[in-house]
């Protein structure tokens, strides 16, 4: 039968889903920033423990988040995969509308802001801070291509061949292992990115540095489309079937 998502009848209202989205970034951006903060004092002088105990706690608080928003809105938390979701699902009418892309964004974006303003807080260092930590390299710039479009293809991939119920682990585990394994240390979002340059700590990132992140993680996430199309030409499910229970995907799609 046809998988078409009746948005009107199967989704949650968009009001809800972007509450969500706000939240559950803001909350991600809280838990990269937080956690950078609290390994600088936990291990002050010894970066790779710091980024250790940073990618740890990102990787449990990720997958936490994609349980607790999943359902919801898809917790995209990341315009790349929420301009992924309509570009592959626009023909089948599966995934976002162009519309609900360009509110998904804007939730996104205040929510990683919120978020690093709540991690400077809690550790009582200035709230509204410019981070001055230069990240601006060709290499860096390949690190963001190559962990953006390796989230694209892991998201779609488990979207495409219904394994739902693998998505907090799976998802998490690719980011903290790109913490490691890419020279940008994976921020791999473009909302992450605009948030962590309002916290001057061990997680920021310069403001003239976050253009040419920016735009490798588009560059990342068009190839990452890319290579789903390839491996997997039927991708016309939507991002929220990979971050939702088999049921709750039952639901959305309208299928039996």
């Amino acid at each position: 039968m046809s998988r078409r998502v009746d948005h009107q009848v199967a989704s949650p209202d968009l009001a809800r889903r972007l509450v969500a989205e706000l939240v559950g970034t803001g909350l991600l951006v809280t838990v990269v920033v937080g956690s950078g903060i609290a390994a600088q004092k936990l291990s002050p002088g010894q970066t790779g423990l710091q980024l250790l105990e940073n990618s740890t706690a990102t990787v449990f608080g990720l997958g936490v988040l994609i349980l607790l928003f999943g359902p919801v809105s898809g917790a995209h938390f990341n315009p790349v995969v929420s301009a992924a979701d309509w570009a592959l699902g626009r023909r089948a009418g599966t995934g976002l509308r162009g519309r609900e892309v360009a509110s998904y964004l804007a939730a996104q974006v205040v929510g990683g802001i919120a978020g690093a303003v709540l991690a400077n807080a809690m550790f009582d260092l200035a709230p509204l801070q410019t981070a001055t930590t230069a990240r601006a390299s060709a290499g860096l710039w390949l690190g963001e291509v190559v962990a953006t479009g390796g989230l694209i293809a892991v998201i779609f991939a488990l979207a495409r061949t219904g394994r739902a119920g693998l998505s907090a682990a799976t998802v998490g585990c690719y980011i903290g292992a790109a913490y490691w394994f890419t020279s940008s240390t994976s921020f791999a979002n473009p909302a992450v990115t605009v948030g962590r340059m309002f916290s001057d700590t061990f997680a920021g990132i310069a403001p003239a540095s976050a253009p040419g992140f920016i735009v490798a993680q588009l560059l990342g996430g068009l190839l990452g489309i890319g290579l789903v199309v390839v491996l997997y030409p039927d991708a016309s499910r939507a991002a929220g079937d990979v971050m939702t229970s088999p049921a709750a995907t039952a639901s959305r799609t309208g299928a039996t």
